[in-house]
């Protein structure tokens, strides 16, 4: 990279990382964002007044353009937005945050995808790194950009690596040693437009992989199976929690196998794993899978889960107070998410939902309420939606509210002993948070303050 020059579109998180990671490699670098407000002086001084760096905010220019080499896309930048056109007519290739760490990394990748699932798996792949291998990172969707540190690895590295349908767009070169496809649910279709789109970016993970590298894949998920031609070269291993696998990792009795060739490797006994549902054990069994196949030994996976708690805003315990149990599942932005959620409640609910369009359906999100949810508080862009699909369903138990606050009074004053009040929205947070972290925080500072 000494010398190229080039364009990172987006100055987010995977911009500034990114921008980082090239001058650390003596590149020049054009940090554009067509937002004309941004702390510039901010951003020059995180990158320490570096003379080969610069900032262009506004319309992307011909001669913004002059003379790049590379065009560096951040995750948060649709592919199809009408400036990059520019970038493309003038024959500059385009590579995503993702292809740039990778290009420039040493370690051996193990790279999550899916649906919903991801940061906890990703999560648990990289506690069970760490307990073999000192030198691991945990990186990409999961919150810190690859790019932070691709650069720090080795060969001895080993990465626990989330990656985004928005990542996998811009791939060219990328491959991790294990990749693992989780499941295959409708989401981002405003970004995506269509199943197919969304679904077959997915299993772009694998299309760079060799013989000698291994795909994950859940053997129960009907749209992962459909699909299972497009990976071309990679050894496919399969996880089930619902059938006992002749090859692949499974539940067979009480008992987490590997079975291959036609041994079984025990890994450990399912009731020792701490975190809630169903969808949890298929994570767990993923990651079983995911560090198997990196050469972890079965003691080690064993230890780890076994002391796995989760992760925060996944389902995560808030406090009881009078008896109720609060929840902050503000990472279930999707209806999927959202159902995994509800079906790991164990009595009845009182149910936050609402927030960003996405273009999603509610139908299968509402049906999967089955007399649990006594009530749904919802709020944000989607409201409306959302209520006019549940009195399509007859149900009626509905309260609107304005502020993230007053759903959780709204839940303190009516619910009861015994029941749950959890926040699994089913929408993303971008029309009233920055993130879903920041939404799951205030959540708990508004339950924590009741």
């Amino acid at each position: 990279m000494k010398d190229k020059k080039v364009i990172v579109i987006g100055a987010g998180k995977s911009g500034l990382a990114s921008s980082g990671l090239l001058l650390r490699q003596d590149a020049y670098v054009t940090l554009y964002d067509g937002k004309t407000d941004l702390n510039t002086e901010e951003i020059y001084a995180e990158m320490n007044h570096n003379p080969r760096f610069k900032i262009s905010l506004g319309e992307l220019t011909d001669e913004i353009l002059e003379g790049i080499d590379i065009c560096v896309i951040s995750p948060g930048v649709p592919t199809d937005a009408g400036f990059m056109d520019k970038v493309g007519n003038k024959g500059i290739p385009i590579w995503g945050e993702i292809e740039l760490a990778y290009y420039l990394n040493k370690g051996r990748i193990a790279a999550i995808t899916g649906t919903n699932g991801k940061t906890t798996t990703t999560t648990l792949v990289g506690e069970i790194f760490k307990e073999r291998q000192d030198d691991t990172l945990v990186v990409g969707n999961i919150g810190l950009p690859f790019t932070r540190l691709a650069d720090s690895t080795d060969e001895d590295t080993l990465i626990a690596l989330e990656v985004s349908s928005f990542q996998l767009e811009t791939i060219h070169t990328f491959k991790p040693h294990v990749a693992a496809i989780l499941n295959l649910t409708p989401d981002h279709l405003n970004r995506h437009h269509t199943l197919d789109n969304y679904y077959n970016t997915k299993f772009r993970i694998t299309e760079n992989q060799t013989e000698d590298d291994y795909i994950v894949l859940n053997y129960d998920d009907p749209e992962i199976r459909s699909r299972e031609g497009l990976v071309k070269k990679a050894r496919k291993i399969y996880f089930s929690r619902k059938e006992v696998l002749k090859d692949g990792v499974s539940v067979d009795g009480y008992d987490i196998i590997v079975s291959e060739n036609g041994e079984k490797t025990r890994i450990m006994d399912v009731r020792a794993i701490n975190i809630l549902g169903d969808h949890n054990l298929e994570n767990v069994l993923a990651a079983v899978a995911v560090t198997y196949y990196m050469g972890i030994p079965a003691d080690t996976i064993e230890r780890v889960v076994g002391q796995f708690n989760g992760v925060e805003h996944r389902i995560e315990f808030v406090r009881e107070l009078d008896g109720v149990r609060y929840y902050n599942d503000s990472k279930g932005t999707n209806p999927d998410a959202a159902i995994k959620a509800i079906k790991a409640m164990q009595s009845s609910t009182l149910l936050i939902g609402g927030g960003y369009d996405k273009q999603s359906e509610y139908d299968e999100w509402i049906e999967s309420f089955d007399g649990k949810v006594r009530y749904l508080v919802l709020l944000g862009e989607t409201a409306s939606a959302i209520e006019a699909c549940c009195k399509r369903h007859g149900f009626n138990q509905i309260v609107m509210v304005d502020s993230l606050e007053d759903a959780v009074k709204f839940c303190h004053e009516n619910a009861i002993q015994g029941e749950n009040v959890l926040l699994s929205p089913a929408c993303a947070s971008w029309d009233m948070f920055p993130n879903f972290e920041v939404r799951g925080e205030m959540f708990k500072k508004y339950v924590n303050e009741l």
